[in-house]
């Protein structure tokens, strides 16, 4: 497991560019003492538009017990510079050479000083009420470990689907047991912190694996919104869409044998996932 500490900012790190927000300001609103409900997290690269309408839905919501960090990859374009507009409302946010997604996101976890985390990727946004919603869900159950969110979330060629509800037994076959979605998710501090940092060994499903460990062990205790309590809204393409069927069922494969799934079965789930897909080849021929 890849244990973590929490950390103020990433001042001192040699990968770090340049940071800002009230934490860098000393703003007496924010000291290292500052204990926020919710922590929320966008990680950014080179998405100015997409990242300007994130950061509005995460400032609009309409409770306030909340702190926003920011990770920008080091952008090329005037991604930074949006970010930066919303300087004096952003708890922090920063600018650094990362590895990729995921260590982007395992910064945001070293940052976190909520007692519930919530990751939001640059261009998805959240409903107006959307932690108003999980914040109710938490405060009446203290021992809630985790809570997946209904989301509306848009593909390719303008499908649209609405994903709710999560299926602890699925994912011991398929991958597909929940919204699936970082937009939608929400985790106790605590939690994450048994659970660790994002394992960097996968580019594109270390999600998967986190989902994994949660939901194949009956001591994390999780619930999901209401069909009709919309936490946000997703945005067709993004990051794992960049990878293709092959590199998600290897890694997906590489979960579960790391996480000491029958091998047996491992097979008969590989096997079986090749026939789903060249099925599906067929029909779109």
């Amino acid at each position: 497991m890849n244990k973590f500490n929490s950390i103020f900012t990433l001042c001192g790190y040699e990968n770090m560019i340049e940071d800002g927000g009230l934490r860098t300001k000393k703003d007496s609103r924010i000291t290292s003492d500052f204990k926020p409900f919710f922590t929320i997290i966008t990680v950014v690269k080179n998405s100015p538009k997409s990242v300007e309408k994130t950061i509005k839905s995460v400032l609009s919501q309409k409770i306030d017990n909340f702190e926003y960090i920011i990770i920008d990859g080091n952008s090329s374009d005037d991604t930074l510079e949006k970010i930066k507009e919303h300087n004096d409302n952003l708890n922090y946010w920063c600018c650094i050479n990362d590895e990729g997604i995921y260590d982007a996101m395992n910064y945001g976890l070293k940052l976190a000083k909520g007692n519930i985390i919530g990751i939001i990727n640059a261009g998805d946004v959240y409903s107006s009420n959307a932690l108003s919603i999980v914040n109710d869900y938490f405060k009446k159950n203290e021992d809630l470990s985790f809570l997946f969110g209904t989301v509306e979330r848009h593909y390719l060629e303008n499908n649209t689907i609405v994903k709710t509800g999560f299926n602890r037994q699925r994912i011991k076959y398929n991958f597909d047991s929940q919204t699936c979605h970082s937009s939608g998710f929400f985790i106790n501090s605590m939690t994450q912190k048994k659970i660790g940092l994002y394992d960097l060994r996968y580019k594109c499903s270390a999600d998967y694996d986190l989902f994994y460990k949660l939901l194949t062990n009956d001591k994390f205790n999780g619930v999901s919104t209401k069909k009709d309590e919309l936490i946000g809204v997703v945005e067709s393409g993004g990051f794992s869409s960049k990878y293709g069927y092959w590199n998600h069922l290897i890694e997906e494969t590489k979960i579960r044998i790391n996480n000491k799934q029958s091998k047996l079965f491992i097979l008969m789930i590989f096997i079986n996932s090749i026939i789903k897909g060249c099925i599906k080849k067929l029909f779109k021929k």
